[in-house]
């Protein structure tokens, strides 16, 4: 079995986030992240998962941005490939790592509610109900 799929989507998750760092200069397009980048067998569609720093409206704007520039960063894209097609994009936002972020947030929160509650039984305190 080939590895050219896996092969040609690190090749394009690392030129794709060269491309939106220094050539796009579309202003909705906030601080962005590319994450992760699937490919067809084919190789004639991709799907770009992004991360975006910032609130809802931000995300939103940011996504508007890209759909927009999807047929300038395609040919961008397009002259780095040594592909006979430059695959079709399509950006998808990754929340993954907002949501890890907020899982690590809740886990310490209880781990430091439980080292609290122990500090307390070891002074005689009744523990802590909410």
């Amino acid at each position: 079995m080939s590895h050219r799929p896996e092969r040609v989507e690190q090749f394009i998750r690392d030129e794709l986030s060269q491309i939106l760092q220094r050539e796009v200069r579309d202003p909705r397009i906030g601080f962005i992240s590319v994450t992760a980048v699937e490919v067809s067998q084919d190789l004639r569609h991709a799907r770009i998962f992004v991360s975006v720093l910032g609130d809802a409206a931000q995300k939103t704007e940011t996504m508007t941005g890209l759909a927009s520039a999807a047929g300038y960063i395609r040919r961008a894209l397009g002259r780095r490939l040594q592909l006979r097609f430059t695959p079709e994009l399509s950006f998808r936002l990754d929340e993954s790592i907002e949501r890890g972020a907020r899982v690590m947030k809740l886990l310490g929160d209880v781990h430091s509610e439980d080292h609290g509650d122990a500090a307390r039984s070891d002074r005689g305190d009744p523990p802590h109900r909410t």
